[in-house]
């Protein structure tokens, strides 16, 4: 097999691989990088030129992965594309969103090369995406080889997969993004176990140490505690989520608490994407039953629009509970406008439930100190900070230990290292060293080719 990592910087980004099996031509995922703009925020698509492209691979929808999907498979007008049935439900609406925001952005910043594909691109690409059901093998044959694919449960997002691919005798497998402990929304992995030839594996935790003491179930309680006090005193909460899982998951462990006597009573309000999205995750959880989601919920909590118009700076002075995205507090996002005015006052908290890049907005806040000086730079808002910040430990993502687990019982000949910051593909790299002497470990370089 041959392996080209197309992020242009590495680390987690614009994810995508390109892959050489036998006579076959695979690329795995095709996302946008969050921190960039234009077609620097895609992946390089320099080493596809000139050659057929015989097969797209989707891993979840997060638009880190999927986020340049159009760009590619216009300029691949023949190449079909698979992923899970519930990724299949929730991909078109995702890459519509993507558009909007571009558009916005395009208008807001003049950024000339957007919008990457427009509303018209996706319509017309929607009949080569393809979805398959969970363990499902399914043969695919090029002009000279065939492989076989089978997609299994990476827990992280509603319809994220794994994906083993069989090539003769020889098994590869690509863990994508994978959570192995039971959310409230999705089951955790469940991914073969034995020997393979190969595994690409994610690193995303790599640098983060596991705390015996804090189970997801115990974070759950110290959010809802920490929502209580914060509301007891006068303050308001704000919770930065993911639209795609993390504030479905939120709002079911909110409403698990409501209806148990837990929480307290305030205004809670929520918008954007991820409350449309909880339709979706309602049609998939009574349509494939790999994930449990009611949109009761909404109804249940009493869930109020966030105001349209969100002055940057303004302390809502709501008493209340904002779940809104973005999960890190990306400019120009509610959640970044909202922590703007929440941040200078004592009573307020700002609770982060999932990973923080540490250049972006809500990376930089979490590593602040109390009295600091926080620079919210687009909205020209600049604030001592004075309210609490937490993490709460409801990652997406598995432990290190976990991952590393994986990867030395399937006695791999090569591992390769991908989606993780530099330090955190460095521990993998040391603990294979040592716990799997007998494998190749790669940490590729963006753009050079690996024959592994």
């Amino acid at each position: 097999m041959k392996l080209i990592d197309l992020n242009r910087d590495g680390g987690i980004g614009a994810n995508s691989l390109f892959v050489q099996i036998g006579e076959l031509n695979l690329v795995i995922d095709s996302g946008l990088h969050p921190k960039k703009v234009g077609r620097a925020a895609a992946p390089d698509l320099t080493p596809l030129r000139g050659k057929t492209l015989d097969l797209i691979i989707i891993t979840h929808c997060h638009l880190d992965h999927i986020g340049s999907l159009p760009v590619i498979m216009r300029e691949h007008p023949n190449t079909p594309v698979i992923m899970t049935t519930s990724s299949r439900m929730l991909i078109e609406r995702m890459l519509h969103n993507s558009a909007n925001v571009m558009m916005r952005q395009r208008e807001e910043n003049d950024i000339k090369d957007y919008p990457l594909f427009t509303h018209d691109d996706i319509d017309r690409l929607s009949g080569r995406l393809t979805g398959l059901p969970f363990g499902h093998a399914k043969r695919f044959r090029g002009a000279k080889d065939e492989i076989e694919i089978i997609l299994h449960p990476a827990g992280h997002v509603a319809g994220a997969a794994a994906v083993e691919i069989r090539h003769k005798h020889r098994g590869i497998f690509f863990t994508g993004d994978v959570l192995y402990t039971d959310q409230r929304t999705v089951p955790g992995a469940k991914f073969p176990a034995g020997h393979v030839d190969t595994i690409v594996t994610e690193t995303t935790r790599g640098d983060t140490e596991r705390t015996p003491d804090r189970t997801r179930a115990s974070e759950m309680t110290r959010l809802v505690e920490s929502i209580n006090d914060t509301i007891q005193r006068g303050g308001s909460f704000l919770i930065p989520v993911f639209a795609l899982g993390r504030m479905q998951e939120v709002l079911t462990i909110l409403n698990d608490a409501r209806k148990f006597g837990r929480l307290v009573e305030c205004p809670i309000f929520a918008s954007g994407l991820g409350m449309d999205l909880a339709d979706y995750f309602d049609e998939i959880s009574r349509k494939t039953k790999h994930i449990q989601f009611n949109r009761g919920v909404i109804k249940e909590l009493k869930i109020k629009p966030t105001p349209r118009k969100l002055n940057a700076g303004d302390d809502q002075q709501q008493n209340a509970l904002y779940i809104v995205s973005s999960g890190m507090l990306v400019e120009r996002t509610p959640s970044y406008i909202l922590a703007s005015g929440l941040v200078g006052h004592s009573r307020n908290t700002i609770g982060f439930v999932g990973y923080c890049d540490p250049d972006t907005p809500g990376g930089k806040l979490l590593k602040a100190n109390q009295g600091d000086t926080i620079l919210f730079e687009t909205s020209n808002v600049k604030a001592k900070l004075k309210a609490r910040v937490e993490r709460f430990e409801l990652s997406g993502h598995a432990d290190r230990e976990e991952l590393l687990e994986f990867a030395v019982q399937a006695e791999a000949r090569c591992i390769v290292l991908t989606h993780g910051d530099q330090p955190a593909r460095d521990w993998f790299a040391q603990q294979l060293a040592v716990q799997a002497p007998k494998s190749k470990v790669i940490d590729p370089v963006p753009m050079k080719p690996y024959v592994v």
